[in-house]
């Protein structure tokens, strides 16, 4: 931040502090905030040439934006990441102008690219089973074998994420019917535990040779640290590779399995998106697999004229 004026520094600061109070954001959702707001503005430096300070935020054009997407472009960002970029800067921009009293309508009528929505790919009903009966195999000892296979039971059993599983510690066991998990931005929800995810996380608790307290992670390395989200993602990567399964096999997956298995089994989506933490229907419509023939039997086997 050495190329930012010290009037510049604070209003990023002062920004993402706002970010962070009024909406709650996440603090990897602030770090990537940062991010994008740190790459642009050292694009308005070079395309200025002097330092960036707010006035010369307050001249930045139609014809620059412009100039700085095409920039981001050719150095191989991709539409959903510029796209991001742009909404982080429009936010900035708005939170700015207010402040400084400065017409900031060529930037907020900036027209970010456009991206196709991948959407998720769910494991199938016998792949999600399969994959947590295998990955206890991949481990050499009995405890690794009982912790790899607790964490993907509640990633698929609970729609747990990776980093809310992760996130549980010993003051958290035995694990309760419902279990109190804070999510994205700190959001609170109740998650119903299935059996198999209480009995799973039982079984590895007493065979982890580790001592614990109500603070320690739940969760360990081989060594006694907290587990790590890139250990799980390796070992599901050798264990699709051994169910030959392809490479959307990974432990987000199992989270996508969890809410496209409820919603085909006769799941309320409603109730999904509240088991799964999301703020706006339309995300956990985007996690349901449901295809076109079980809405049609969903349809006439319930509308009352069908």
């Amino acid at each position: 931040m050495s190329l930012l004026s010290p009037a510049m520094q604070d209003a990023l600061a002062g920004w993402l502090s706002a970010q962070k109070a009024l909406n709650n954001a996440a603090d990897n959702t602030i770090t990537a905030y940062q991010t994008d707001l740190l790459g642009f503005l050292s694009f308005v430096t070079r395309h200025f040439g002097e330092e960036t300070g707010i006035a010369p935020l307050t001249r930045v054009g139609l014809s620059d934006m412009r100039a700085f997407m095409a920039h981001e472009r050719g150095r191989g960002v991709s539409a959903r990441s510029l796209a991001r970029s742009i909404s982080a800067i429009k936010s900035f921009y708005r939170w700015l102008a207010e402040r400084e009293g400065f017409d900031a309508t060529a930037v907020l009528s900036t027209r970010a690219p456009k991206f196709t929505n991948k959407l998720p790919r769910p494991l199938a009903i016998d792949a999600a089973k399969a994959m947590i009966e295998t990955v206890e195999l991949q481990a050499r000892e009995d405890w690794i074998a009982a912790r790899d296979a607790a964490v993907l039971t509640l990633l698929y059993g609970c729609g747990l994420r990776i980093s809310e599983a992760l996130g549980l510690t010993f003051a958290d066991v035995p694990l309760p019917e419902v279990l109190r998990i804070f999510g994205k931005g700190g959001k609170e929800r109740l998650v119903p535990v299935i059996a198999p995810a209480r009995n799973a996380v039982d079984r590895y608790c007493k065979l982890m040779p580790f001592a614990n307290e109500p603070e320690t992670p739940l969760f360990r390395g081989v060594r006694g640290g907290a587990l790590s989200a890139r250990s799980i993602q390796k070992v599901m990567e050798q264990t699709r590779m051994q169910l030959g399964l392809p490479a959307t096999a990974t432990p987000h997956a199992l989270r996508h399995s969890f809410a496209t298995h409820l919603l085909g089994a006769g799941g309320d989506l409603r109730a999904i998106q509240e088991l799964l933490g999301h703020a706006t229907l339309s995300t956990t419509q985007a996690y349901t697999a449901v295809d076109t023939a079980r809405l049609l039997e969903v349809y006439e086997n319930s509308h009352p004229k069908a």
